[in-house]
């Protein structure tokens, strides 16, 4: 037995034990995606439908209004946001969807949309703590997560012995979703592209799809090399870049289909609420919609939260607002082209579209517009998987890191595993890939959203009275003052 038949029989056996479900009406729901929804509703009641209110605060900060450049941190608002994006906005946005659509229909879009607003909500949460429970180094670098969070937050409420529990269970499944979801994936579907537009599997990619893993592993070593600073400064200009890209070229599809839109949007709706069917119909479609957009914009698993602990701020509850921006990028905004995109054309209507895989599906819908266009997705694709490699690289670094006393010997140790593994992604067949990455990813929600619920004071009381000092005038008086 070879290596990649071991890592498939692991996966599936990993995946089996997770996604643990009940049977409604027929469809399959995990309880692990109850959990997520659970928790983004119950935030968003809890914070006052922040997400509504909040946005205009949140885009200010972005741009600096509120920033004063000498607080601890390690990069500015705009560059946490987009790093933390280019770990969101990844191949979740083109295979994920592409999958959600071939199995729940076109009415999978409706709930993935539903879980980004409220998805909003928790990612606000999560990162607010990030900041608030962060270490910072007497080099000027910082630690933050759910690790710190969870054995300093419930540490501060008496619960200490737990949160140091819950701490560890968390960075090791971090360390597994760094390497599944936030690597392989992505070198995985990156390199089933770049093999269909090269000749296919009778091409020389096709016969050696190792040399693009070994390409995407040489040039993620580059840049997570230097740290979340060298991230940073690469994911600032490339995550504009490919999402602006990305939207131009899905934009092109749909309007050379305009007359189809007005369809494509009502099957939509029709479908997410259809009794008819059960892969179609509304239970379906709310499963797998829910799934696919939480492991899109990964709100309540805590990720993001250590890139955006990284800020230069001293008032926590200002990462907040700006985190709340990514699930409406990744997942009410670019989801949402990606699956007009595929139901404008068609496309998933094919009795194979199942059996293509994700990101095969949406170069189908490009390629029917223009035939060359799977070349533009395939440049899309590599800025995408790239983009999010490196941001997990520095999850699964800190993650590590943290089991081991914030040990830099040890961080370093994982980027070689992680390389390694990004190579191993390119070989491997998807279904396992996506099993493994989905297992660790959202084994990261249990002890994150456990730590949520028992910082939930915390949270609130953070955010609103940032908020209401903002409304107040003070908070910009203040800021002004450092100028």
């Amino acid at each position: 037995m070879n290596i990649a038949e071991t890592f498939e029989q692991f996966a599936t056996a990993v995946a089996d034990t997770v996604f643990f479900s009940v049977d409604i009406a027929g469809a399959s729901l995990p309880l692990i995606v109850v959990w997520l929804v659970i928790a983004g509703t119950f935030f968003t009641i809890w914070l006052g439908f922040m997400q509504v209110r909040g946005p205009k605060l949140a885009v200010d900060l972005v741009r600096g209004k509120y920033s004063n450049p000498e607080d601890a941190g390690e990069v500015s608002h705009f560059q946490a946001l987009a790093t933390a994006v280019s770990g969101t906005v990844g191949l979740g946005n083109i295979a994920g969807v592409a999958i959600a659509i071939s199995l729940g229909g076109p009415g999978a879009t409706f709930w993935m949309i539903l879980a980004g607003l409220l998805g909003m909500a928790t990612k606000m949460a999560e990162c607010m703590l990030g900041v608030k429970y962060r270490n910072e180094h007497a080099d000027g670098s910082v630690s933050g997560g759910p690790m710190y969070y969870l054995r300093k937050g419930l540490a501060e409420r008496g619960l200490g012995g737990l949160g140091s529990v819950l701490a560890v269970f968390f960075a090791i499944f971090m360390i597994g979703g760094a390497l599944g979801g936030g690597n392989m994936f992505q070198s995985n579907q990156a390199t089933a592209q770049i093999v269909e537009v090269t000749g296919g599997d009778d091409g020389f990619f096709g016969s050696n799809p190792w040399i693009i893993g070994v390409g995407f592993a040489v040039f993620a070593g580059l840049v997570i090399i230097g740290g979340v600073k060298s991230i940073a400064r690469v994911t600032e200009k490339i995550v504009p870049f490919m999402a602006v890209f990305y939207l131009v070229s899905a934009l092109v599809v749909i309007l050379w289909n305009v007359s189809s839109l007005g369809t494509a949007i009502g099957q939509i709706f029709s479908g997410a609420f259809t009794p008819e069917g059960v892969a179609g119909g509304a239970i379906g479609a709310l499963i797998v919609g829910f799934q696919r957009a939480a492991f899109s914009n990964e709100a309540g698993l805590g990720s993001a939260s250590v890139a955006h602990s990284a800020v230069k701020t001293k008032e926590p509850a200002t990462e907040g607002f700006v985190a709340m921006l990514e699930p409406f990028i990744d997942t009410v905004v670019i989801c949402t082209m990606t699956a007009l995109t595929i139901i404008i054309t068609g496309t998933y209507t094919n009795p194979d579209a199942s059996e293509l895989g994700g990101v095969a599906l949406t170069s189908d819908s490009f390629e029917t517009v223009i035939p060359w266009f799977p070349n533009v997705l395939a440049i899309a694709v590599v800025l995408f998987a790239f983009s999010t490699m490196i941001s997990w690289a520095y999850y699964g670094m800190k993650a590590t890191g943290y089991l081991f006393g914030d040990n830099l010997a040890a961080e370093q140790g994982f980027k070689v595993v992680f390389l390694l593994a990004t190579i191993l992604g390119s070989v491997v067949a998807l279904d396992p890939v996506i099993a493994l990455s989905d297992s660790m990813i959202f084994l990261m929600s249990i002890p994150n959203v456990v730590g949520l619920y028992i910082l939930a004071p915390v949270i609130r009381r953070e955010i609103q009275g940032y908020f209401d000092r903002v409304k107040s005038g003070e908070v910009k008086q203040v800021e002004h003052a450092h100028r």
